[in-house]
């Protein structure tokens, strides 16, 4: 077996900005050099997170409507209160997205399912430069 290393780098908008970094994570699988295994994504942020979902306007607004009822940004945090940063909803959505997501791969392909694009989600309330950690281990 063998494990390599990778990174993404993305510039956000902030406030639940949705990216699709599915051909970013084919791409890489595609010329690693493994044929069969597993892929790891993790954001090294406390404020984003990382999961799959149907990448179309109705789901995505769908998702950022979900957020926003559950975690209303407009709520006192105490996070908001100690540091003064107004990003205290941002921690709490990233905890519950959280921050990996593994998928299997075969053939150097991703085993995504038709409709099933892997997503980043700024949640911070302001732009970020992100970098994603990217983890094969195959063969």
């Amino acid at each position: 077996m063998s494990v390599q290393s990778h990174t993404i780098n993305l510039n956000t908008q902030g406030n639940a900005d949705i990216q699709d970094i599915t051909n970013q994570v084919s791409q890489i699988v595609a010329n690693s050099g493994l044929l069969n295994g597993v892929v790891t994504l993790f954001t090294p942020s406390a404020t984003s997170g990382l999961t799959t979902i149907e990448y179309e306007s109705g789901c995505l607004n769908d998702l950022r409507r979900l957020f926003d009822e559950i975690i209303d940004p407009n709520r006192s945090y105490a996070h908001n209160a100690r540091w003064g940063d107004g990003n205290g909803h941002s921690h709490i959505r990233a905890a519950l997205l959280g921050p990996s997501l593994s998928i299997p791969f075969e053939d150097r392909r991703l085993t995504l399912g038709t409709w099933q694009q892997i997503i980043f989600i700024d949640f911070d309330n302001r732009q970020r430069r992100r970098k994603l950690v990217v983890q094969l281990y195959g063969e």
